[in-house]
């Protein structure tokens, strides 16, 4: 039997005065289904959720519920007020079983007087209270309370605190609290991951597979997405997609979709080019009959239109000086902040010895208030240890991208940011700024004035102007939708320096980071691999890898490896020219990568100048990289040969 519609959603359309924002939704979600939507900043997906549950008024369309359904709604920022404890406010998902409870004490109390005339009738209503209790959890909404509040990272010293003193992320967190003890039906999540840490995310992934109500749910947060939902609609230039996947899935079919339509769209715009060419040939010759019938047959064709795509950041990182092999090397550190003005300091966490080499991606996580971003500002020196030194190595540039975009100034504008940082040229700098989707008035509009999104893109902006070699990242994905993140992570993969980056985005640590520190209970512990690895590693029980170095190198200009340079003499030195090849195969290919990219951004820039110089760079890295590959595949022959003899 196929899961029953609890909700339909038929040709909802969406203006906001003269601007469309949607047209033509429609959708059916079903019992237990767990479905993400998705679309670009602006698409309307917190708008659907709303009208979904009555808060906003839809231009047109209807939404029709199954009767009964009890849906629950959890907007991005809880707004709420309240003189209740974080319990208290928690708990009151219970009410109605509070309400029964409270009943039932008043109707004991009742019952101690055996000769009223309505003893029978209360003792009625006693027991369907008691049977209403049972079956709604009464008896465990306590337990039950408590366990969702530790879940979502309230210690139990925090219970009897007042809502009215807590943050605006610990009141959403209350309210998702309340959300999930609710139980109903149909659970609309509008980003919930937002103010949650690694530990929280995980938790509650684990209950939503757990529990037996339908979700849908907005978030930027594709890991998220991955282990919750099987179904992804997305929200896109008006209209809806449905695919029948989680988030991973849903990229691979919307791909195969896309390149379907584009076939079918150039078949049909082929068709109707010859089509028309015939017509204008022999339109007025012996077979004119038969070109009006093919314009008539034209008239009538139900045209294919082109498939559209988002506008995305066009960004990549000019290459800059090489640093040393050594980038960072610290004896054993302790951090915080130290006294000042009288102010008592605080140590955050210890670490082991650090050493980061250049090349290192090294990804930090951890739980909220650990001191990550603290552990960031000591190691580039803006912050001292409390105890131990830290060592830079030779020519060590660095790019900082804080969270809170302190390096912007809310009195100036996106081009004045940009003019300031570089001595470019208006229309120059113009022309960066719509690389990062910046164009029109937007330039000039007051930075204090942009939305999270603007901002993050004008301190990506700012922070690849620096042309650094080492890249420290505090939360660089905060705000950015899915394009613009995939956009972010696609860069960095083609970046030849170094990466130190604090994220709670777990796709995005999967894609860049090559090490893990994790800092936990004011300590960092080291592991190998990116967070997927780090994953299976603590699901194993097994204990955290010791991290190398890796061996020095010469640093040297782009060109191929010297046969000489790295013939073998034994196995043992076979191996290691092998691996030494291989490196230089990866390096060549990722600047091979960089220059096309900036070869693309100097043809739009009309930089003829650039444009030779790239050129020249890449047919040198080109021979290069095949030069390289012909050692390896020489090698690789050495080394069957030597088998075959041994």
């Amino acid at each position: 039997m196929p899961p029953l519609p609890i909700l339909t959603a038929k040709n909802l359309r969406k203006y906001y005065g003269s601007e469309e924002i949607f047209d033509q939704v429609s959708f059916q979600l079903a019992e237990r289904e767990r479905v993400a939507l998705v679309g670009v900043n602006g698409a309307g997906k917190s708008t659907i959720l709303r009208i979904i549950t009555g808060t906003e008024e839809p231009s047109a369309g209807e939404v029709s519920v199954l009767t009964g359904l009890r849906i629950t709604y959890l907007p991005q920022e809880a707004k709420f007020t309240s003189d209740r404890t974080i319990m208290e406010e928690a708990i009151l998902a219970y009410e109605p079983v509070i309400r029964s409870d409270a009943r039932m004490r008043e109707i004991e109390q009742a019952l101690t007087d055996t000769t009223r005339p309505d003893y029978d009738a209360l003792l009625d209503e006693y027991g369907h209270l008691q049977h209403f209790f049972e079956i709604h959890g009464g008896f465990e909404m306590e337990h039950r309370t408590e366990e969702i509040l530790a879940g979502l990272g309230f210690a139990e010293s925090q219970y009897n605190e007042p809502v009215a003193h807590l943050s605006g992320g610990q009141r959403t967190r209350v309210a998702l609290a309340k959300a999930l003890l609710g139980e109903p039906d149909l659970l609309l999540l509008d980003e919930p991951t937002n103010h949650l840490d690694l530990t929280m995310l995980e938790w509650l992934e684990t209950f939503l597979n757990g529990w037996g109500g339908a979700c849908l749910i907005v978030s930027h947060d594709r890991y998220f997405l991955d282990r919750v939902t099987t179904r992804t609609i997305e929200l896109s230039f008006g209209g809806v997609e449905d695919y029948p996947a989680g988030y991973s899935g849903y990229l691979k079919l919307r791909e195969e979709r896309m390149e379907r339509r584009q076939k079918e769209y150039d078949e049909q715009q082929e068709f109707i080019t010859r089509t028309e060419e015939f017509i204008r040939k022999y339109k007025a010759g012996q077979r004119s009959r038969e070109a009006r019938g093919r314009q008539t047959r034209l008239d009538r064709l139900e045209r294919i239109h082109a498939p559209q795509s988002h506008e995305t950041l066009k960004i990549s990182i000019a290459p800059a000086v090489r640093s040393g092999e050594t980038v960072f090397r610290s004896s054993k550190l302790d951090v915080g902040y130290g006294t000042v003005n009288g102010r008592e300091g605080r140590k955050l966490l210890s670490t082991p010895e650090l050493n980061v080499e250049r090349g290192d991606r090294i990804g930090i996580i951890g739980p909220n208030g650990e001191g990550k971003t603290t552990l960031l500002r000591t190691v580039i020196g803006e912050l001292p240890p409390l105890t131990g030194s830290i060592d830079r190595g030779v020519n060590v540039s660095i790019g900082y991208y804080a969270q809170a975009h302190e390096q912007l100034a809310p009195q100036g504008t996106p081009i004045s940011s940009i003019l300031e940082a570089q001595p470019l040229g208006e229309e120059s700098a113009r022309n960066y700024l719509g690389r990062f989707l910046f164009s029109g008035d937007d330039v000039y509009k007051p930075v204090a004035a942009l939305s999270g999104g603007e901002r993050s893109r004008l301190a990506l902006a700012l922070l690849l102007l620096r042309k650094a070699n080492v890249l420290v990242l505090d939360e660089p994905t905060n705000h950015l939708d899915v394009m613009s993140r995939e956009s972010l992570e696609s860069m960095l993969a083609g970046f030849d320096g170094t990466i130190l980056f604090v994220s709670h985005d777990r796709y995005f640590a999967d894609r860049i980071a090559n090490r893990i520190w994790l800092v936990e209970n004011g300590k960092l512990t080291q592991h190998l691999g990116n967070y997927s690895d780090f994953l299976r590693g603590r699901q194993t029980g097994q204990a955290p890898q010791p991290v190398k170095a890796p061996e020095p190198e010469p640093a040297k200009p782009v060109r191929a490896v010297s046969n000489d340079a790295v013939r073998p003499v034994g196995d043992g030195q076979r191996r290691k020219s092998i691996e030494k090849v291989e490196r230089e195969i990866s390096k060549l290919e990722s600047r091979l990568n960089r220059l096309a990219d900036d070869l693309a951004i100097a043809e739009v820039d009309q930089n003829y100048e650039a444009m030779a110089r790239l050129n020249d760079d890449h047919e040198l890295a080109e021979a290069a990289l095949n030069e390289a590959y012909e050692l390896w595949e020489s090698l690789q022959e050495e080394t069957a040969m030597q088998g075959r003899f041994a």
